[in-house]
């Protein structure tokens, strides 16, 4: 299983409003991965299953999406990760030992938002 290494993305406008669905197709397209993920696909997301990375559905906590043709981070969307690692929609299925490394790698983009993470509250 694997965190994904934080990459210090730029910010979108914190008043961009956070469309998983959205952002998936604009990622795919922008990183060129059209038949699996690839490197750039995975820059997208806190966590992937290590064991299948060739599988879509192994990438989960998006966090970006495509802007004027760059990758940035959207404040709504490291909210709604934030919320999820507190067990909103019903949580996310990572294994145990790597929630503490997501929530670090996440908790930089809080700070960067001028915000505190909701575990550390």
């Amino acid at each position: 299983m694997t965190v994904t290494r934080f990459q210090d993305l730029p910010l979108a406008d914190h008043d961009r409003a956070w469309d998983s669905e959205a952002a998936e197709k604009r990622i795919r397209s922008w990183s060129g991965a059209t038949e699996e993920p690839n490197t750039r696909y995975r820059e997208a997301h806190l966590w992937y299953d290590g064991d299948e990375p060739e599988n879509f559905g192994s990438y989960k906590l998006p966090i970006a999406d495509v802007i004027d043709g760059r990758l940035k981070v959207v404040p709504h969307a490291v909210r709604a990760a934030g919320g999820i690692l507190q067990g909103a929609r019903g949580g996310v299925k990572v294994p145990k030992e790597d929630l503490d490394r997501i929530k670090a790698h996440l908790a930089k983009y809080y700070a960067k938002m001028g915000e505190d993470a909701p575990w550390e509250s």
